[in-house]
């Protein structure tokens, strides 16, 4: 595997990744592309397709493969899920390539992925927590975690934390929705207290035999977890050519 080995995460911008990868259409199968256009909203639609283009942009990184359209295009992202059989949704592998590990997230405006060849899970929220979440709390939470919320400075800052860090543990298939009030993650650190590589604050935890990696993203306004049995690390995405096409699909993309 060599230094490429440890699961790579990304966290960027929609538009930036969209700006980045002009060629962004031709990436999408056409699961992929119906998928995107039966979004009604184009900024959903946008959020879709850059966490999508971005996710193939670790795995490049991760398998030492030079970023350009074509070997992007070669990295075809399928859905499978064990229950139904549906291709429309389920856990994302990359088709061909059973030893990478990818995820993906992607909330109003910004998008994060990861890849690794060991499983890696990765979610990403806006600081901002609506009320639906918020009230959540109850079936999230575990016992432990809910008296720590209720003496924390900022409850909402706190649970978004663990809400992240459990999306995650979903993502690796350690949890379920209906079990995420039985794993306490009320051990691990509140956040993070030291600047990453990038400037942005970063932690680095193990919870078991897991790493948990916290990011607080204020330039995005947003909070992210990568969650791995490697040791996760956190790249920019880089550039292909210069922009040639919208930031933001104004309609369906097919």
């Amino acid at each position: 595997m060599g230094a490429s080995g440890r699961p790579w995460a990304m966290v960027a911008g929609t538009d930036e990744v969209l700006e980045l990868v002009p060629a962004y259409e031709r990436l999408l199968t056409g699961v992929e592309r119906r998928r995107a256009d039966a979004m009604p909203e184009a900024r959903a639609r946008a959020d879709f397709v850059a966490a999508h283009v971005l996710v193939r942009l670790c795995a490049a990184r991760l398998l030492d493969r030079p970023a350009d359209t074509e070997v992007l295009e070669q990295l075809v992202l399928e859905q499978r899920c064990p229950g139904c059989g549906s291709a429309e949704h389920g856990r994302p592998a990359l088709a061909g390539l059973p030893q990478v590990s990818v995820s993906l997230s992607h909330t109003r405006g910004v998008v994060a992925a990861a890849a690794g060849h060991e499983p890696v899970g990765i979610d990403v929220e806006r600081r901002g927590l609506p009320d639906a979440i918020r009230g959540a709390a109850g079936r999230v939470l575990s016992a432990a975690e809910r008296a720590a919320m209720r003496e924390h400075a900022d409850p909402d800052a706190y649970f978004l934390r663990q809400w992240v860090r459990k999306e995650c543990l979903i993502k690796l298939g350690r949890t379920t929705l209906g079990g995420l009030a039985g794993v306490d993650l009320s051990g691990l650190p509140d956040g993070p207290d030291d600047a990453g590589a990038d400037g942005v604050p970063e932690s680095l935890c193990r919870h078991g035999g897991l790493y948990v990696l916290d990011r607080t993203d204020a330039h995005r306004d947003a909070v992210v977890a990568v969650v791995s049995t490697g040791r996760p690390r956190v790249c920019a995405p880089h550039p292909l050519t210069a922009p040639q096409r919208p930031a933001v699909p104004q309609g369906p993309i097919t």
